[in-house]
């Protein structure tokens, strides 16, 4: 049974969501307080047992590259000045063995994956979306690991959302519980309307792949929003090869849209050392304020 050891991670879209904030500068570098989105889907992944990423990047995400790459001049300053503990907190982004693929057109989920064809070979792997962040005392990519571990299949990370907000996901059909929180896969349903979702469980974008996807990703045609989606090519594998579900019931930041990324900045804020109790006490003074209005 091989180890899985190595993750991809997609960041190549545009972010239009984020304009202006994103005209210049990648989405996933966007800070939840002091910490760029994608550092924690990295230290998600290292804390999981991944010993490989791969990043998927395009235009306008050089700054990527450059928060994972070492800092001579910062590091020499902070050493000099006795900032160890800033000197240390830099050098933990540096510390990672990460390689870079450009997608050249954005082309959609599936096209990005498919970029890393040659980085996986033959081994199952990690992808991970840096639109979703994950909070446990075990990692949603360590259980899936686990879960993989046990059935030796794909396993695809899935969440109870309300109905409401079905159709921007993808949402599965699942089978009959093998064990609890896991299921097999009946069908994928990609951004499906309320009345067409299959059920309330939809992917929050961790995924155990075996490399079997991709022969079907360099066939699969364009899907939901002109895109190549994979959901659509995992629903393809699912005709061979059992997928799975696995049901996460931690806590999930979708940092993806403008709420869900105030909501990660005033959450972590919360439990900052250095800005927790400044937080604290400017909620209050606000809620108060919201209350007369």
């Amino acid at each position: 049974m091989s180890k899985i050891k190595k993750a991809i991670i997609p960041a190549a879209g545009l972010g239009t969501g984020f304009l202006p904030a994103t005209k210049a500068t990648a989405k996933e570098m966007l800070p939840i307080v002091d910490t760029p989105i994608l550092q924690y889907v990295v230290e998600e992944a290292i804390e999981s047992g991944i010993e490989e990423l791969l990043i998927v990047t395009g235009r306008s995400k050089r700054s990527i590259e450059d928060h994972f790459d070492s800092n001579f001049e910062l590091e020499k300053n902070l050493k000099e000045k006795g900032k160890l503990e800033m000197l240390e907190m830099v050098k933990e982004t540096t510390d990672i063995q990460i390689h870079y693929v450009r997608q050249s057109y954005p082309k959609g989920l599936g096209d990005a994956v498919l970029q890393g064809k040659d980085f996986v070979g033959d081994e199952p792997f990690v992808v991970m979306l840096g639109d979703n962040i994950m909070q446990n005392h075990v990692p949603l990519t360590k259980q899936l690991i686990g879960r993989h571990e046990r059935v030796q299949a794909s396993v695809i990370g899935v969440m109870a959302l309300p109905e409401d907000e079905l159709s921007l996901y993808g949402v599965v059909e699942p089978g009959e519980e093998l064990e609890p929180g896991l299921f097999p896969i009946n069908h994928f349903v990609e951004k499906p309307s309320k009345e067409e979702a299959p059920s309330n469980l939809a992917s929050i974008g961790r995924y155990i792949l075996t490399p079997e996807i991709f022969p079907l990703l360099e066939t699969q045609e364009p899907g939901a929003n002109g895109e190549i989606q994979l959901t659509d090519a995992m629903e393809r594998l699912n005709q061979t090869q059992r997928v799975f579900a696995h049901v996460y019931k931690g806590e999930r930041f979708d940092v993806g849209e403008k709420i869900g990324y105030l909501k990660a900045n005033l959450v972590f804020g919360l439990r900052h050392p250095q800005i927790k109790e400044d937080t604290q006490q400017y909620l209050k003074e606000l809620a108060n304020e919201l209350r007369k209005r």
